[in-house]
């Protein structure tokens, strides 16, 4: 089976079982977004849940994020690890937005890019979830099941996203970012993986035989 047959297999199953995917992080706005998919970093989405209720009750503009101070925002964020360089990447990038965006976060994947403790990945899905701009973030999740389902042989999330994009429509990115992270985690775990209870792995195999 070639590689455009194996995507239109993925994405036929991934429609059926994810028809209409919430974005998994719990916000109020495209900046409390972009602060809870920061502190998503080698974190799960479900504790950035649990803690970022109370944060947001203290600040959720940048305006307010850069009054606190970093021992405040450490103090809260603990419990989801990496807390001092997050808290700092936090504080700093609110002072950023007030002071050069007016508030506001800004629109291009580039200007995001600047801000600190955002990278691609972080920058990449806040132009698709809050702009709607087409864009395919790459997390581990996306990394190992385009491995495992043969849609990219790229040693890092950089090239899994070239390869991802070069083989599905850009009107079905932003969905199919959403639809892999929900299935990789249900179905297809990195451990503890059965290929017969997972319909997408279990698919392509019997395709091939």
């Amino acid at each position: 089976m070639d590689k455009k047959t194996r995507a239109r297999t993925v994405k036929r199953l991934l429609d059926r079982l994810y028809p209409r995917p919430a974005i998994p992080l719990k916000h109020r706005s495209t900046y409390t977004l972009l602060i809870a998919v920061l502190l998503s970093a080698r974190c799960t989405d479900k504790k950035v849940n649990e803690i970022t209720p109370e944060l947001f009750a203290k600040a959720s503009t940048p305006q307010k994020m850069a009054k606190l101070s970093q021992e405040e925002i450490k103090s809260i964020i603990k419990p989801i690890g990496l807390s001092p360089a997050k808290s700092k990447a936090i504080k700093a990038l609110s002072k950023i937005l007030v002071e050069e965006h007016g508030g506001r976060v800004p629109k291009t994947l580039e200007a995001l890019e600047k801000l600190p403790g955002v990278g691609h990945k972080t920058a990449s899905v806040v132009m698709a979830q809050a702009f709607k701009e087409a864009a395919f973030p790459v997390d581990t999740h996306i990394h190992r099941c385009a491995h495992r389902w043969g849609l990219s042989t790229g040693k890092s999330v950089k090239q899994t996203e070239k390869d991802l994009k070069a083989l599905f429509p850009k009107s079905s990115w932003i969905k199919l970012h959403l639809q892999i992270i929900y299935y990789g985690r249900e179905y297809c775990p990195s451990r503890g993986h059965k290929v017969e209870k997972c319909p997408i792995c279990s698919a392509l195999k019997n395709h091939q035989s």
